[in-house]
């Protein structure tokens, strides 16, 4: 299987934006598992931000954005080492691969980024995916690794995009304000009542909320490819998605 795995800041780190050491070391530990079993993986990693704030001992995160890309600078290092320190002790090597929205947009420049991941793949390489937040302020302001996910899922082809977030899946109304919410373990078809139900993030790490999960899955779907929101805080989940178990929110590719 050809698998992209979108995780999300509030995966990677604690509200103070600290790494989360437990984590983000079972999420390399299944990842490098998943590649032994012989899968291909992508991983979107946001955190950047986030960890900068932490490592630079700010108060929170910032607003402007000259302090947002020097945090930006700075958390990609760390995230980098980190992924680069964790995997290698499984013996699988990682590639770092920032791009911009110019880049997905640009007819040549998508191709080469299409050809690079697919010949790093080839090579049994797992590329990590981020947007290069220290030159590109578009980015930053949306904050949207959910739709980079999806656009990478189809650029490569992908059997299955999993996005990894601070929530179980998609709920009939939020669940932390709602007793009577219930979970929808799998969506055949992305209405407009199911997407009334995206709603902001909830961390308050990251800057994407299930509204741009549903668009990302929407993205998928209409390309064919499964889509699975689950909670990342279970990195081990990841096995059972794979196995096609009810395991969050399952949206169904398009056949045909």
């Amino acid at each position: 299987m050809r698998l992209v795995v979108k995780v999300g800041t509030s995966t990677l780190a604690h509200k103070t934006g600290r790494l989360n050491i437990r984590h983000i070391e079972k999420l390399c530990k299944v990842l490098a598992d998943l590649k032994n079993e012989g899968h291909e993986i992508i991983l979107v990693s946001s955190g950047a931000i986030g960890m900068g704030v932490g490592k630079l001992s700010l108060s929170e995160r910032p607003t402007d954005m000259a302090t947002k890309q020097a945090a930006a600078a700075v958390g990609q290092c760390e995230l980098m080492y980190v992924y680069d320190k964790l995997l290698s002790e499984y013996n699988h090597t990682v590639a770092q691969v920032l791009v911009t929205a110019p880049d997905l947009e640009d007819e040549t420049r998508s191709h080469n980024i299409q050809s690079t991941l697919n010949r790093l793949l080839e090579l049994g390489a797992l590329p990590v995916i981020n947007e290069n937040d220290t030159v590109a302020t578009d980015e930053i302001a949306v904050g949207d690794n959910d739709t980079l996910g999806a656009i990478v899922s189809v650029n490569v082809g992908a059997d299955l995009l999993v996005m990894l977030t601070d929530i179980d899946g998609l709920y009939t109304a939020d669940p932390h304000t709602d007793g009577n919410a219930r979970i929808l373990h799998e969506v055949a078809v992305i209405t407009p009542e199911i997407r009334a139900l995206g709603g902001g993030s909830v961390s308050g790490l990251g800057t994407g909320g299930m509204a741009t999960k549903l668009g990302a899955a929407e993205r998928c779907v209409n390309a064919g490819i499964d889509v699975v929101i689950a909670n990342g805080a279970e990195p081990q989940n990841l096995y059972a998605i794979v196995e096609g178990k009810p395991v969050g929110t399952r949206f169904l590719g398009a056949k045909g």
